[in-house]
């Protein structure tokens, strides 16, 4: 049994995308024991330690067998002239639909054309023959099949398109989809999703209407929350703690300037002093290997300014398991970052979710509806938003102890529907290798 995971993070600095794929290679290898996992990652090193027993796939032999005709280096710069995006944008156009329609002649063309670089021959090899001899392809956990991240939601569904052409079982698993408005980004995403085997979703507000307007068949989608729900809830601490967690993700896509920074790091330390209660780092994007992309942990540290100035901001929790060990420690979350929520949530930890733009308002109203109670989720943009801040704190942290164990139900139900997803895959492969 060969098994090709796709993840939403190829350098392992998130903690959300990290803890969802490792649920996902624990529940692969809970089914499939004797599997070969490989993974794509630009850091084997740092795989190993996080899902032993899998394989490393280096991501950038995709990224030229998706290059036949573009050079790879213009392809993935960063930003094209406005001049040529339209001729550029045919261009890859073109380009996907002949490595879909023809795979290995795609490759042949490569060899030719790298002939003097064997090192990268070897690169797009490794990746064809990883699809070409794979009984599973999957897309692991996340929130990238949206317009946001460009190109490389482009090629995660080239990767299935590939699978799909080969007759391979292919899913997507506990994945938040959208916002979806580039109509050739719909276009593309509305030939392949319909063709995958399964595909299981984490909130049904926003995923399961664009997936039915896509045509994708309703006994192909299962809705079941986040696979890292599972982690986090295994590993949950069972007492009431006395902390308010705290993260916010300052990025273009959260919409979150240093203006609102400014007004967060005010309320939280005027609270946390009333309520003699620590501000607890939850960092979830420590690092990135662009190193001038942002981090969690230096914007904890500015909110933290003048409280803690001794806190590292959470630097030092570089797994999953130390942040939701961490978020433990909480009574109340206060988070701009959508899985500093889930491993809240999770634990039976009520959660404000802090939002602007409609990329995290729409995955935090997701995340509410899937647990039904103790998240309130609070725009930025609210002219009253510091007030309702104050007074979302203040109800979740006298409603914490009762609110927790319906969290937990919530989580556990969670939990079973996305075991259920995967027995469902099981069986899905069961049945093909019997055909």
């Amino acid at each position: 049994m060969k098994i090709v995971v796709e993840t939403g993070s190829y350098d392992f600095g998130n903690a959300g995308d990290v803890s969802m794929l490792q649920v996902t290679v624990s529940r692969l290898q809970n089914l499939w024991p004797e599997a070969k996992i490989t993974i794509l990652t630009d850091v084997p090193e740092k795989l190993a330690e996080l899902c032993p027993n899998t394989f490393p796939l280096s991501p950038t032999g995709r990224q030229l067998w998706l290059s036949p005709l573009i050079s790879p280096d213009y392809k993935y710069q960063q930003g094209v002239q406005r001049s040529s995006e339209r001729q550029y944008k045919f261009l890859l156009d073109i380009e996907y639909k002949f490595c879909y329609y023809f795979p290995f002649l795609s490759f042949a063309l490569l060899k030719f054309k790298l002939r003097e670089n064997p090192e990268k021959i070897n690169k797009v090899k490794a990746f064809v023959d990883a699809i070409s001899t794979a009984d599973l392809v999957v897309a692991s956990g996340g929130g990238y099949i949206t317009d946001l991240w460009g190109e490389w939601a482009h090629e995660v569904l080239n990767t299935l398109a590939f699978a799909i052409k080969l007759g391979k079982p292919t899913a997507i698993l506990g994945h938040g989809l959208g916002p979806i408005e580039d109509q050739r980004f719909y276009l593309k995403a509305k030939s392949v999703l319909p063709l995958l085997s399964l595909i299981s979703i984490r909130e049904k507000k926003v995923g399961l209407p664009l997936l039915n307007s896509m045509g994708v068949l309703a006994n192909r989608i299962i809705t079941t929350g986040d696979d890292a729900i599972e982690l986090a809830y295994n590993a949950r601490n069972p007492q009431l703690a006395n902390g308010i967690g705290i993260n916010l993700r300052v990025a273009n896509y959260s919409s979150i300037s240093q203006d609102y920074l400014e007004i967060v790091r005010s309320t939280l330390q005027d609270m946390a002093r009333k309520k003699d209660a620590p501000l607890v780092p939850i960092p979830i994007l420590r690092y990135h290997i662009d190193p001038n992309a942002e981090s969690d942990v230096k914007t904890i540290q500015h909110i933290l300014k003048g409280f803690d100035d001794s806190s590292d901001g959470g630097n030092h929790l570089d797994t999953p398991l130390k942040v939701i060990e961490q978020v433990g420690h909480c009574r109340v979350v206060v988070t701009g970052s959508y899985h500093a929520g889930v491993f809240a949530l999770a634990q039976g930890i009520p959660v404000v979710a802090l939002a602007k733009s409609k990329y995290y308002i729409e995955k935090f109203q997701g995340l509410a509806d899937q647990f039904g109670v103790g998240c309130e989720v609070i725009l930025l943009n609210d002219r009253e938003f510091s007030q309702k801040l104050v007074t979302s704190i203040n109800e979740l942290w006298e409603a914490s102890e009762n609110l927790k164990p319906q969290l937990l139900e919530a989580a556990q139900r969670q939990i079973d529907l996305g075991q259920t997803a995967y027995k469902r895959l099981y069986q899905i492969v069961q049945n093909k290798s019997q055909n």
